[in-house]
């Protein structure tokens, strides 16, 4: 028998260490080539680290949350080998420099081997979330090793309520179930008085947001400015332009129309469209413009970035936000496409709401947020007529632009939507 050290890749460039956000095997799980062990997280980004060899896990070097660094032991395994050095071509690229080597005095706290959580806490020590019901209609999300035990135990996943990241089922779910039984969570009868207090340890993306929001907040002194935008005339166009499209063109929504605005709005102003860097006391201006789309996820908000969008049309600009919003979503997006802005668009326009007070993406220097179109009735100077109205909430960093600019900024835009035609002319 041999053992296989895998340690933690280096997982993109610059990046000297990762948080681990999940396990997805346990000590004592047998594992295969190429099988999904862990996934960890650098910036917004996640990143799977998949097994370059077959064997049986037999210790784990990181608890979820953890910060691992780079090379730092990560995984063992037993392997059928006297070595546990797998073929040359099994091992990934990234994790070639990250095998066959003695653990560090740095290694994060190992678990124990053979660990099991106590009945009702999960591995990791956290109180259980409240559990759902189960979709039955939709695919669990399992790992391997999960749906391995549930086919041999003959269960279907899609009956197990699971309490992991985005709804995955663990190992203790699925222990809880084969307990519990296939029956339905006794119900709650009439109103009861609850005690209980749920601790929830802020890890992975949401302790990447709160780490950001208060950077930014403890940084940089915000001003923000509310303009009311007629957008009836861009309802207008964008109606025809939707309805006369090409079957290879996305549905235009009015991101596109935004976007291309802004594009045109900050070349007139190039101090809005920087970034900032106060520990030098240098304002960085950008000729290109990397918009930053916010988007909420099932994970957590995450901001996909539109690169170059000064050479890009209206309608490359709809693909692209598409394009990344669904990776975003998805939890595929790249660390380089999660990385980059120069200047962020917020939209909680489907939410409802008038007014925002959006929140900078440190370092840039303005942010500009999207409330919800409604009808209202506008004077027009004889009489009320009913116009599609939309406000524009948008945040500057006052350290290094003044409050006449920011509405310099702001009332162009407003312009620019108001009158979409001067969206497209050139120059």
């Amino acid at each position: 028998m041999g053992e296989f050290v895998l340690k933690m890749p280096d997982v993109g460039e610059g990046v000297a260490e990762a948080e681990l956000v999940e396990w997805h095997v346990k000590p004592g799980d047998p594992v295969r080539e190429d099988m999904v062990l862990a996934a960890v997280m650098t910036d917004k980004a996640t990143v799977e680290i998949p097994s370059p060899v077959s064997g049986k896990v037999i210790w784990l070097g990181a608890h979820v949350g953890d910060t691992v660094p780079v090379k730092a032991p990560l995984v063992r395994i037993e392997t059928a080998g006297e070595t546990g050095e797998p073929p040359p071509d099994s091992i990934p690229e990234a994790l070639a420099e990250a095998v066959l080597e003695e653990p560090v005095a740095a290694a994060p706290t190992p678990i124990k081997e053979n660990a099991r959580p106590e009945p009702g806490r999960s591995a990791s020590g956290e109180a259980p979330r409240p559990r759902q019901a189960p979709d039955v209609s939709a695919k669990p999300l399992a790992s391997p090793a999960v749906r391995l035990r549930a086919k041999e135990s003959g269960i279907d996943l899609r009956q197990v309520a699971g309490t992991g990241p985005a709804g995955r089922i663990t190992h203790e779910d699925l222990d809880l179930f084969i307990s519990r039984g296939p029956g339905p969570l006794p119900a709650q009868i009439g109103l009861v008085r609850k005690t209980a207090v749920e601790e929830v340890k802020i890890a992975g993306l949401r302790r990447r947001i709160a780490e950001k929001m208060s950077l930014s907040t403890s940084r940089i002194p915000h001003i923000t400015y509310v303009e009311e935008v007629d957008m009836t005339a861009l309802e207008d166009l964008r109606t025809t332009m939707n309805r006369d499209r090409k079957p290879d063109q996305p549905k235009l929504t009015i991101l596109p129309f935004l976007m291309r605005a802004l594009v045109k709005a900050v070349s007139e102003q190039p101090g809005i469209n920087a970034t900032f860097d106060d520990h030098a006391g240098v304002i960085h201006r950008h000729a290109a413009v990397h918009i930053g789309i916010a988007t909420q996820t099932p994970a957590g908000l995450t901001v996909p970035v539109v690169r170059h969008a000064e050479a890009r049309g209206i309608w490359d600009c709809a693909a692209e936000l598409n394009r990344l919003a669904e990776a975003a979503r998805t939890g595929t997006a790249t660390r380089d496409e999660l990385t980059g802005s120069t200047i962020t668009i917020s939209s909680l326009g489907a939410l409802g709401g008038i007014v925002s007070t959006p929140v900078i993406n440190h370092p840039e220097a303005a942010i500009v947020g999207v409330n919800k179109m409604a009808t209202r009735p506008v004077w027009d100077g004889a009489q009320f007529v009913p116009r599609k109205m939309m406000n524009l909430s948008s945040s500057f960093d006052h350290r290094v632009i003044d409050g006449w600019d920011a509405a310099t900024f702001v009332q162009r835009l407003k312009t620019l939507l108001e009158t979409p035609a001067l969206i497209f002319v050139e120059g």
